[in-house]
């Protein structure tokens, strides 16, 4: 997407925009001329102090630098040849999420405690640096479930040295939503510092918005802020090709009496928002079960797998 003249231009050569509102927007992170046309006029009017009639004029001055208009579909066909697939672990799985966990895209799983959701968050982090060494993978960790240790089993089951991996995984504790959100901002800071990010893990998405935002009176902000969330983070997952992997609580449906009452945290904006959605359950003999429910190119279906002290594997 982004062309010679991006190199060519600087955020100074956008109508309007002088030295020192250059300064407050690369202050921001709008510092290319791509985070500039990706951005809304209530972004930019809110960082740089501007009209939004300036807002605008920047914005579209930056798409049409940037030859963001229509594409043709064999145009599309080529750029996703550039996606990457992530393995979990189990063959099953992977074929279930059509060969694996997908970059430039949010994966969701949702389930109830124990249903192996920070367990697949965990893999995916050993799994990103087997393909390429240098990769890293950000782990947002809201309930404080990441354990190191656990990292290492992993690893050396694979064969991989277990220290270099753990280095390989930046890992923040978020103790609110706001700080949550904030995370997500530094992770791109990573990226901009030169760290070859290939994994954003947010473990998990809804459970600070869901103590936070109590009662009816709340729903309608909880949902605004949820979506600006996750726009943020699907908007890293395609200007970077990076895979990103939340994980979601669930609650019983009291008006369910026929069928699973189980259903996700976060309502419509977090099922609009996730690429893939994958429901785990407990199955027999310590099995777990896993449920596409929804996916732009596969047919919904099931798996079944099992978490080992090696990690992810096809259940016997």
């Amino acid at each position: 997407m982004a062309s010679k003249k991006e190199k060519e231009m600087s955020i100074e050569d956008l109508p309007g925009i002088g030295a020192a509102t250059g300064e407050k927007l690369r202050a921001a992170g709008f510092d290319s001329m791509l985070s500039i046309a990706v951005a809304t006029p209530g972004e930019i009017c809110e960082t740089a102090g501007v009209t939004e009639l300036t807002a605008r004029k920047a914005i579209k001055f930056a798409r049409d630098n940037l030859d963001m208009g229509f594409q043709s579909g064999i145009d599309l066909l080529h750029k996703r040849e550039n996606i990457e697939k992530l393995s979990t672990g189990s063959k099953a799985l992977d074929k279930l999420l059509g060969g694996g966990m997908e970059s430039g895209a949010i994966t969701e799983c949702f389930g109830p405690y124990g249903s192996g959701k920070t367990q697949i968050g965990h893999m995916l982090a050993v799994q990103a640096q087997l393909k390429d060494p240098d990769a890293v993978a950000v782990y947002i960790d809201t309930e404080n479930t990441f354990r190191p240790n656990r990292i290492q089993h992993f690893a050396e089951a694979l064969g991989q040295d277990s220290e270099k991996i753990l280095k390989n995984i930046k890992v923040a504790r978020a103790f609110n939503s706001d700080h949550q959100m904030l995370l997500v901002e530094k992770a791109e800071e990573l990226i901009k510092q030169g760290l070859k990010v290939k994994l954003i893990v947010v473990d998990s998405l809804t459970a600070h918005f869901r103590a936070e935002f109590v009662g009816r009176g709340t729903l309608a902000d909880r949902q605004q802020k949820l979506n600006k969330h996750m726009h943020v983070l699907a908007k890293l997952a395609d200007m970077y090709n990076l895979a990103v992997y939340v994980t979601n609580q669930v609650m019983a449906r009291p008006d369910m009496f026929f069928g699973d009452p189980t259903e996700a945290i976060g309502g419509h904006i977090v099922a609009h928002n996730s690429t893939y959605r994958v429901y785990l359950r407990r199955g027999k003999k310590g099995t777990r079960v896993a449920k596409l429910v929804d996916a732009p190119d596969l047919a919904d279906n099931e798996c079944v797998f099992m978490i080992t002290e090696k990690g992810i594997v096809d259940a016997e």
